[in-house]
């Protein structure tokens, strides 16, 4: 599994440049770096209208997230805490591919109408509440601009819809089917919205927010806050630019999949080089095998016209199985260690506190929003990779149970309900169960007896799972992370 690093905005045009020249690519999403500075300012952002539209034929997104089909727990666990990680919603491609004919995918892509009026805040104003309207477009070199044009790798409509979508299907899954979120939200203690610092990201979360709480379900006064980390202490993607170590061994397993891999891409030359410019399908070629791939998932997406030879599975299916092991599929313990280790570690640290305070820590959803290496990354790290590249808005949900006692099962006395802030539970009751794309997953790490619910090996113990955090989360970051590592 390969794990992209953070992309500072200021040097963000030459990571991109280089991304498709070199063996030593950065990446955010996959074959990933491109991003767009923003202004400091408000999008005047009406969210995206839930709906029941279709997606267009051959649609790869992720399915939508089930609530009627949910598997709710046995009766003796109550749900604490959710965890969820989504990938960003639909996007254009990261760089302009395949625009020639015969392909003659477009170059522009006007699919982004939804946000591109702002307030921006601006120092000078009378009153720190009035707002500059301002509007964003995008200019082409030759200074000509097209409304709704959108910027490579920008979330469009259709993302900002599935996004929606997301946060509005969440609202009906854990506060109207199982009452275990308010139906108003009064405070961020309550909830937990994290982002990266990329603009597709950001505006997904917006409206995720937009879905799970809209403004006649926020109390009066209530702002929420959306949480952005700096580039070095970025968790939610391996960070190959705070970690020199991590690069030097990415770099090295894409050179190997290269050697591996592309001999199984030239059996493809013959039907699909003409749409690449005469040159072949390769993992290290110009395009990039993984841009080919980008590009076609982002315009089967929005409906795009493909050629036909990519929408057929003996010929897709190659090209993906080549990109995952590029990607995803080398399951070392330290880039394990160095990849996700310390977001596991957060997650971690975040139901302990759970635990300890019991209904003294009122946080009850945790969401974040972030790239497809970190939904492929944590499945692989903990040995649930399916092998497949992660959909536009697929995510992956960690719910922390606690197992009932009696009090639960029994009206408690009024000596104990004055207790019951104050009670802990030891973390031997309580239990994780991982989900991705509306499915269960049994983790290896609890397949033993002892470390699952009796019947139900889906529900790990904490303890099996913070066993094994533990295990995966580097002692001495800046040690490990030096060139020659962990010696």
């Amino acid at each position: 599994m390969r794990y992209p690093p953070f992309c500072f905005l200021w040097f963000t045009w030459v990571l991109s440049f280089y991304s498709r020249t070199t063996a030593t690519s950065i990446y955010t999403d996959l074959d990933s770096t491109t991003s767009y500075s923003t202004m400091a300012s408000n999008p005047i952002n009406s969210p995206a209208k839930a709906t029941d539209k279709h997606k267009p034929s051959g649609w790869p997104g992720a399915h939508p997230l089930e609530v009627d089909g949910y598997p709710v727990a046995p009766p003796d666990l109550q749900l604490e805490q959710v965890h969820i990680y989504i990938r960003h919603g639909e996007r254009t491609p990261v760089g302009v591919r395949m625009s020639a004919p015969p392909a003659s995918i477009p170059e522009h892509w006007s699919l982004c109408n939804t946000a591109r009026r702002f307030r921006a805040v601006v120092a000078g104003l009378p009153h720190d509440d009035m707002q500059l309207p301002i509007r964003k477009v995008v200019e082409r070199p030759n200074g000509k601009v097209k409304e709704g044009e959108c910027l490579l790798g920008e979330l469009t409509d259709l993302g900002r819809q599935t996004t929606y979508d997301f946060g509005n299907a969440l609202r009906r899954l854990y506060v109207d089917r199982l009452g275990f979120l308010p139906d108003t939200v009064h405070s961020n203690a309550e909830v937990y919205f994290r982002t990266t610092n990329m603009p597709r990201t950001t505006e997904s979360m917006q409206q995720i927010i937009h879905g799970l709480y809209p403004v006649e379900k926020s109390a009066e006064g209530f702002v929420p806050r959306i949480r952005i980390r700096n580039g070095k202490d970025e968790n939610l993607f391996g960070n190959t630019l705070a970690c020199k170590r991590l690069e030097i061994l990415q770099i090295g397993f894409a050179q190997a999949a290269a050697a591996a891999w592309n001999s199984t891409l030239e059996p493809l030359d013959k039907r699909v080089s003409k749409y690449l410019g005469g040159n072949p399908i390769r993992l290290d070629g110009k395009p990039r095998a993984s841009g080919v791939l980008d590009t076609v998932r982002a315009a089967i997406a929005h409906g795009i016209s493909v050629p036909p030879e990519f929408r057929e599975k003996g010929v897709v299916d190659v090209i993906e199985k080549a990109v995952v092991q590029e990607w995803f599929a080398d399951k070392t313990e330290e880039v394990r260690r160095l990849g996700m280790g310390r977001l596991l570690s957060d997650l971690s640290a975040k139901m302990a506190s759970k635990v300890e305070k019991g209904d003294q820590d009122p946080m009850k959803i945790l969401i974040h929003s972030t790239h497809d290496t970190a939904l492929a990354g944590l499945c692989s790290t903990l040995d649930v990779y399916d092998e497949k590249w992660p959909a536009f808005s697929a995510s992956i949900t960690f719910e922390l149970f606690r197992k009932r006692d009696a009090n639960d099962l029994n009206p408690p006395s009024t000596w104990q309900t004055v207790l019951s802030p104050f009670k802990r539970h030891h973390p031997s009751e309580h239990f994780v169960r991982m989900r991705y794309q509306n499915r269960n997953l049994v983790l290896p790490i609890c397949s033993e007896e002892g470390k699952h619910l009796p019947g139900s090996p889906e529900f790990c113990t904490l303890t099996a799972f913070r066993d094994r955090v533990r295990e995966l989360t580097p002692v001495d970051w800046d040690l490990e992370c030096s060139p020659a590592g962990r010696t």
